[in-house]
Formats: C-alpha cells, structure tokens, sequence
C-alpha cells in the first residue's frame, strides 16, 4: 500500500524557489500561528478560539456563543459558501494553492523532511526505480517515523480546537478526545505516505465544481502558447524566448500534470510551475511563459474582473456582513428560558392571591470575569407580586431558580392570561411570554 504496488504512478516534485513560493511560505506561516497558538491564547479566562462540540459552546476571540447563537453559524456558513464561489469566480483555487491544510501540510512539512532525508527529485526517483536496498529501507522507515510523529502533532493541534489545548496536550482530556486524536493522526500519516496529490484529483470535490464556478475571465495559471511554440531545446529557441522544452514545469508540479497542455482540473493554482518558468527564462533573457492569467486575456480581450456573477456574489458577501453586524449589535450576552413548573398549573392562596409557579433559567453568556447580577420584573399583570431570588451569574453559569408571580383575586383575570417576563442585565434585556393562570371559568373573566 505504502508504494509497494507498481500500481501507483509516484510524483517526485522538485523544490524550486522564486516569488511566488515566498508568498506561500509566509501565508503558511500565518495559518500555522493561528492553529498552533490561538488555542492557548485565553481571554477573561477562556480560550481565544474553542468549540467546545459536548457543551455546544464557541468561544471567538472573547465572545461566547451558544445552541441559541445558531444563527451565527448559519451566516459563518453562508459567509464561506459565498466566499468560495466569489474568491473562485475570480481568482480561481487560490484556496487549494495556499490555504488548503492539504497544500500547506505538504509543503511546510513533508516535502522539506523528505529532501533532507531522502534528497531531491532526482535522487529519489533513482534510488526507488533501483528497488529495495539497505540505502532505500531505512531512509523510507526514517521518512515514514518522522511523517508519524508529525501526524500527531498535527491532529493533536486540530484537535486542541475542540478538546482545549491545555487539556489535551497535559493528558486531561477525555477518551473520546484521544481516540479522535488516533484517527487523525492515521488520515494523516496516511495521506503523507501514500495519498498525497490523489486527494485534489479524485476526492476532494472542489476540481469538479471548480469549472462552474470559473469563467473565461477567471484568474488561472496559463502558458503563453502563441509565444511558446513550438517548442526547440536549440540555441535559436532562446534567442526567440520559446520554450526550450527543459521540462521544469512538468518537474515541480506537485500534482503531476504538464502546464502547457492548458487548463486542467488537477491544477491547484500553486505557482509553482511560475516559478520554475520564470527561473529558466531570465537567464536567457527573456519573460516566463508560465503565468497568472485568464482564457480571455490569453485571446487578447479586456478581462472584466468586476462581472455580473462577481457582483451578485460581492453583493450577497456584503449582505451577510451587514446582516451579521446588524444582529452582533443587538445581542444580548445571555440567554433566558421561562416555563412553568411541573404538575403545577395554579394554587389558590389563603391570602386571596392566585400562584403560577415557574422555572426560570438563565445562562450567562458574558465572558467578564466579574459576576454578572439580573434583575427580573413582570407586566401584563396587574399588581402582580414577584417572588424570586437574586440571580448572580459567573460566565457561562447556568442556574434554574423557581419564579412565583401571585395576582390577587380582586384582580378580573381571564382564565389564561399572557404577559410578560423581562430578564435585564447591564447590556440588555430579554422579554419572555409565558402565560398565567387562574380559576376563572373558560371564556369568563374572574374577579
């Protein structure tokens, strides 16, 4: 399985370096801080980034959001949805090619351990075509224990996301936690040794609906064939600033495929192939022909990156942003729940008061550390009695305190009555509809 089969069609891509591949590094730089050191970070006491998946909680950069919060979730959802589709529309995969967790794994830590281990291209390429050796053996199983321990570091750091860094990496997580861990660390340690580029081209769905969402104007990788062709290795070739046919392209290609046999869904837009193009070309004088462009432009029409798809899609994105903003403003950091206590409907008291028993339940949300103290008031009820406790929440405590609300029966009282709970802290309040009731005959109105 692990390359043993001759089944299996090896890609040996070479390293290279050039402008593009600096991007690249320091966008994956980037993404690396905010997987290996947001988890850690904590703010008023939690954590910075946390989805704590049992409790049905995220914590964002201060914020606590909760199952009531779903909203949230549905726009973060249609927020990357739209992304996807106007990023797509006109830049192309610039998501596979550099923040894909695919393409950044395997360039920021598989390619790098094996030419330090087993050397570049063409030195792999020989050394495996030889067959089995002492030499091969233990630089595969050298290879191979250094791809295991990074699996697990790497599903031990996804992981922290939803277990809790510190939980995790100290050994207090739970069984459930770890075994998660062991799954990961196998869909890693086999994608690194094995999987690799088959995932983009026959798993990964985003190639297939990739082609609906681009267009002619789309931003891809192209090759200047007009200028290209045909292809010569001879001195005259460069002197035309044609290709030279040295194959570099071909050999960087980390998904196997030839740039210059045109746009192909196996392309992840890496620029890889750029680089290597733009490496050759120079020396000789001449631009690459390996280069971010699009179908229209390579026919000599004006590329129009502001289209009609492109405008629907930023008008939905801005629309999202405003709708989540919009809703951010006004809520509230808790949550509140009214209902009325089991097998109690109404009590008639000696003083001359109707009782309605209920279970109020309050979640504080607030991600202060101090206390946060609710006051809790009724109206719809004329001289209605409140009778309650004090309610003072740390963050994210919930409590259940019982809410009696008495009505004296000179009061004329339906015999179901709505009103009205208001549940206020210092950033807002909460207005809940319960109902009240009393002995008043169906249709009547007590006195």
């Amino acid at each position: 399985m692990l390359g043993f089969s001759n089944t299996r069609e090896w890609v040996y891509p070479q390293s290279i370096q050039g402008r593009f591949m600096t991007i690249r590094r320091w966008t994956f730089l980037g993404l690396h801080l905010l997987l290996l050191i947001t988890p850690w970070i904590t703010i008023n006491g939690h954590p910075a980034f946390r989805v704590d998946v049992p409790a049905r909680t995220v914590y964002l950069f201060g914020n606590i959001f909760t199952a009531s919060d779903t909203i949230f979730l549905l726009l973060i959802l249609w927020f990357a949805a739209f992304s996807l589709f106007f990023f797509t529309a006109v830049f192309g995969r610039i998501w596979c090619g550099y923040a894909c967790p695919q393409t950044v794994f395997l360039e920021s830590w598989i390619r790098p351990v094996e030419l330090w281990i087993e050397g570049d291209r063409l030195t792999r390429k020989r050394r495996d075509a030889k067959g089995w050796s002492f030499d091969r053996a233990w630089r595969k199983v050298a290879k191979w224990s250094v791809f295991f321990a990074i699996s697990l570091f790497l599903a031990m750091a996804g992981m922290s996301i939803f277990a809790g860094a510190r939980e995790l990496w100290t050994g207090q997580a739970g069984p459930v936690e770890y075994a998660l861990v062991a799954i990961f660390t196998g869909f890693w340690f086999l994608d690194f040794t094995w999987f690799r580029e088959q995932f983009c081209n026959y798993v990964c769905p985003y190639a297939r609906f990739q082609s609906v969402l681009a267009d002619e104007e789309t931003l891809i990788i192209t090759y200047d064939e007009p200028r290209g062709e045909p292809r010569a290795a001879g001195k005259q070739a460069a002197m035309d600033g044609r290709c030279i046919d040295c194959n570099k392209c071909v050999a960087v290609c980390p998904q196997g495929i030839d740039i210059r046999d045109g746009f192909q869904l196996e392309c992840i837009q890496c620029a890889r192939c750029i680089d290597a193009c733009t490496s050759v070309m120079e020396k000789l004088g001449h631009p690459t022909l390996v280069a971010y462009g699009s179908i229209a432009e390579s026919e000599g029409r004006k590329v129009r990156r502001w289209r009609p798809r492109t405008i629907l899609y930023a008008a939905i994105l801005v629309g999202i942003i405003a709708a989540g903003a919009i809703l951010a403003a006004n809520r509230v950091t808790f949550e509140a729940t009214v209902n009325r206590a089991p097998g109690s409907l109404y009590t008639m008291d000696s003083d001359g008061y109707t009782r309605n028993t209920f279970l109020l339940q309050i979640t504080n949300k607030n991600p202060s550390e101090e206390p946060i103290q609710y006051d809790i008031s009724v109206s719809g009820l004329d001289d209605a009695e409140v009778l309650t406790d004090t309610v003072e929440l740390s963050s994210t405590e919930t409590r259940t305190i019982p809410l009696i609300v008495r009505v004296p029966n000179s009061v004329a009282l339906e015999r179901t009555t709505p009103f009205q709970v208001r549940v206020e802290a210092g950033d807002g309040a909460v207005i809940l509809s319960p109902t009240f009731k009393s002995g008043a005959a169906i249709g009547e109105t007590g006195s």
